[in-house]
């Protein structure tokens, strides 16, 4: 089993566990196996009734207030349940302790039945002993597993007052301060759900309880963490149980759960919510019965995209109308405020001026109690003719900004049009746009509308950079892959813009394959005004294809990042960037959640940086990177064989296009050092650019002069390298072109080497990329990956493989 664990410096972590988490005796081995795992001895464990031992002393108390004969027996039936909960639970030593106890509150359970009135205090009392039992006996199970844990009843330290409750939060903190220094580094299994008065009277805290005890308790005790474990493992898209496709959401802004919250969802409550935007503490959801199943965490960061996340129902909503009065129609927002301050914030809200009528939305459980709140109040309130309509259901959809998302709107207009729909309402806020209908099944609506939100093609908006060899060879092959890219994948590409050193072409539409190739006509632009411009571009994700060689790109990565654009590189400059740029960079795209995929820097096509996060994913450790990075390189010195100057051999391999405009910057082994302190970052290690130690093959006098006059003294090269050649044969070995990167000893150099006539970067193809990877398990056999390195079509299709990848994991 895998626990997430919290972030390093986790303070006093709180858990909270539910009633369906610890229904029976291997939920609770189940529950203590997962907080023994988590390995925190100051944890906080915060816990519900057993299974339905809420419900069953509810039922107690309405038969015993009725009179009902059958109230004895359903006692025993209570007092037999928890018996064998902890008998089955618990070794016959272990147990002993709790049956007592049990015992002892049974008989004041009875005691309270027989001889007090049933006043609120009172029912407070008697429904608290499940949360009692619930920690008692969870701290025992711990305590067998070797956990020191104790049993806090959280009446000790959490003070309410009024009514409904609200918590006297400094004397709760100062409470629990003193009984957290009695135990430090010792684990507390705390009741959910209750609270005292000062008079030390029980208090419930309501509906959700235990959630509420759970974020507040986190609060309290200034928790870094909170982590409500349930029978779910968080947020859905939809209720997974009516719509299978539902998928979960991994992260959640609290405002998008607040306001799920607020529209009736069983996972979350608004008033479990409060505690954590008041704190600093993280929260999460997850599943006890099975942790691996994922989680979501909710984050107080707002999402930048925006639109629908969620598809949310009510099946049973009720409707309380009232007629106002036009005098008293600016009142009517004070009165939600009103009714919000009572914990009675309404699920919807519609205004009908033309038959002076107001409509409240509730769930069934809350609409009678606003009824009342609002009968009492109707003399001051200034409205009459109050009623309650029921046979209604809601559904809205939850997400950021999502009623000005036209797209959405309209689907959701067009689906509930087709309902007998009593009112839509846009939430003030954006998060929500609510649809109330009378009564139908829903989920053949709700599946409707989660398909057309969810499962519709996922708009992705592309930008090239560069239009030279590398971004025209991807142009051709975005033109032939693009069919079958957006069928496997689901989704909708669009070629959005297209730069070079002129200009560029930009369309919402779309611009043509080619268009871009055949009949480029680019307009001026200002940087970085149009980056401005992009953010409002109206795609699900952006992508941006960088296929230069271009150092003043690169600076704009950082502003492309926090526009949320996903990075695909041929270009080095960034991955072989000095290190407080690279770093800088890196936390940028960690804190945006942005992807940077370079695969075709070093290699072209060949799996070189997969291979090393394989590897390192796999527990290698990486001891060394070798190699012939230079394609041109490896040509140069797979003929050079003293049969012809070197100075020949180059300008052959210029005049055919094998290395660079200027083949000098082939030959001071810059490029190469690029490509090692790429695969050196990528293999986890951090390599400054400045550490390694290059042994250019430029002399100073020929790296002086222009490049007209350069190319005609190459000649000034054949003298050195003829002699190296002639040492390289006398050992019996080869000149080869070599970067190393030692783990080790933190060590790197590119240049000139003699390499045994047996070695793997020997037997290559003129023009072949070697790179050999040295780790614990291949130290003496190194695991070697050769092919061609360079070329346009092959770094082509490694910047598609790349942006394949990117947009099957997005």
């Amino acid at each position: 089993m895998t626990i997430l664990e919290p972030e390093p410096g986790a303070h006093r972590p709180v858990h909270k566990f539910g009633g369906s988490s610890l229904a029976d005796a291997a939920c609770f081995h189940r529950v203590a196996g997962i907080i023994h795992q988590l390995q925190q001895p100051d944890a906080l464990i915060v816990v519900s009734a057993p299974g339905k031992t809420t419900n069953r002393l509810i039922e107690l108390l309405n038969l015993f207030a009725s009179g009902d004969t059958a109230a004895p027996e359903a006692l025993a039936g209570l007092h037999a349940f928890q018996r064998h909960l902890i008998a089955s639970t618990l070794p016959a030593e272990a147990a002993a302790p709790l049956l007592a106890a049990l015992g002892e509150d049974i008989v004041s359970i009875a005691y309270v039945l027989e001889h007090d009135r049933l006043d609120d205090y009172q029912r407070g009392y008697i429904q608290a002993f499940g949360e009692v039992w619930s920690s008692r006996l969870l701290a025992t199970v711990l305590q067998q597993q070797g956990v020191t844990a104790h049993s806090l009843d959280a009446r000790r330290f959490l003070r309410v007052s009024g009514t409904p409750v609200q918590v006297e939060e400094d004397e709760s903190r100062r409470l629990l301060e003193h009984i957290l220094a009695e135990h430090p580094q010792q684990m507390q299994v705390v009741t959910g759900f209750i609270a005292a008065d000062k008079e030390g009277r029980t208090r419930l805290l309501g509906r959700n309880g235990s959630d509420f005890s759970a974020t507040l308790l986190g609060a309290l005790a200034d928790s870094s963490h909170t982590t409500i474990w349930s029978d779910v493992p968080g947020v859905f898209s939809a209720d997974p149980r009516r719509i299978p496709e539902a998928h979960l959401l991994k992260r959640l802004a609290l405002a998008e759960a607040a306001e799920l919250a607020r529209l009736g969802s069983p996972v979350l409550h608004s008033r479990t919510l409060g505690p954590v935007a008041a704190s600093r503490q993280q929260l999460m959801l997850r599943c006890s019965y099975h942790p691996d199943d994922g989680h979501t965490r909710i984050e107080r960061r707002p999402r930048r995209e925006q639109g629908a996340r969620i598809v949310t129902a009510v099946d049973d909503t009720v409707l309380v109308e009232m007629t106002i009065s036009d005098r008293y129609q600016e009142r009517v927002d004070a009165l939600t405020d009103w009714l919000g301050k009572r914990g009675l914030a309404p699920l919807a809200c519609k205004r009908r001026p033309d038959r002076k009528l107001w409509q409240i939305a509730y769930t069934r459980e809350q609409a009678e109690q606003a009824f009342l709140v609002l009968r009492d109040h109707q003399p001051a309130g200034g409205f009459e003719g109050l009623q309650q309509r029921e046979g209604f259901s809601l559904v809205a959809l939850v997400g950021k900004n999502v009623t000005s998302q036209a797209e959405q709107c309209l689907q959701f207009y067009h689906a509930l049009n087709e309902q007998p729909l009593e009112f839509i309402q846009p939430a003030k806020n954006g998060l929500s746009l609510v649809g109330v209908v009378r009564k139908t099944a829903l989920d053949p609506l709700l599946l409707r509308l989660h398909q057309s939100l969810f499962s519709r093609p996922r708009r992705v908006g592309v930008l090239l950079f560069g239009r030279g060899n590398i971004g025209k060879a991807w142009l051709r092959l975005y033109k032939e892959q693009k069919a079958r890219l957006e069928q496997e994948l689901n989704l909708r590409l669009t070629l959005y813009g297209v730069f070079d050193t002129k200009g560029a072409m930009l369309a919402s539409q779309g611009v043509e394959a080619d268009t871009a190739l055949n009949n480029f006509q680019p307009q001026t632009l200002v940087w970085p005004d149009w980056l401005e411009d992009l953010e409002e571009h109206g795609f699900d994700t952006m992508v941006a294809l960088d296929c230069t060689a271009s150092e003043s790109l690169v600076q704009y990565y950082p502003a492309m990042v926090q526009q949320r654009i996903h990075l695909i590189a041929a270009n080095k400059q960034a991955g072989a960037a000095d290190s407080g740029f690279y770093a800088t960079l890196k936390q940028a795209l960690t804190e945006h959640r942005v992807k940077f995929l370079s695969n075709a820097t070093v290699g072209a096509g060949l799996p070189v940086q997969s291979s090393l996060h394989q590897l390192r994913q796999s527990g290698e450790q990486i001891r060394a990177i070798s190699g012939v990075f230079s394609g041109t390189l490896s040509w140069l010195f797979q003929h050079f064989d003293g049969s012809q100057p070197f100075s020949e051999l180059l300008l052959q391999a210029w005049q055919q296009g094998l290395t660079e405009p200027d083949p000098r910057d082939d030959l001071n082994g810059q490029d190469v050092k690029r490509k090692l302190v790429i695969l050196a970052r990528e293999a986890g290690f951090d390599l400054d650019p400045e550490q390694v130690k290059v042994a250019s093959l430029v002399p100073e006098e020929l790296a002086a002069l222009s490049k007209e006059s350069a190319l005609d003294a190459l000649h000034q090269l054949d003298e050195a390298l003829a002699e190296r050649l002639a040492e390289a044969q006398h050992q019996g070995g080869v000149l080869r072109h070599v970067a190393r990167f030692n783990a080790d000893t933190h060590e790197a150099c590119v240049g000139l080497e003699v390499v045994p006539a047996n070695h793997p970067f020997v037997p290559l193809r003129p023009g072949d990329n070697v790179f050999a990877i040295e780790t614990r398990h291949y130290r003496q056999n190194p695991m070697v990956i050769q092919g061609p390195g360079a070329g346009r079509e092959v770094t082509a299709a490694a910047v598609q493989a790349d942006l394949w990848q990117l947009l099957a994991a997005l």
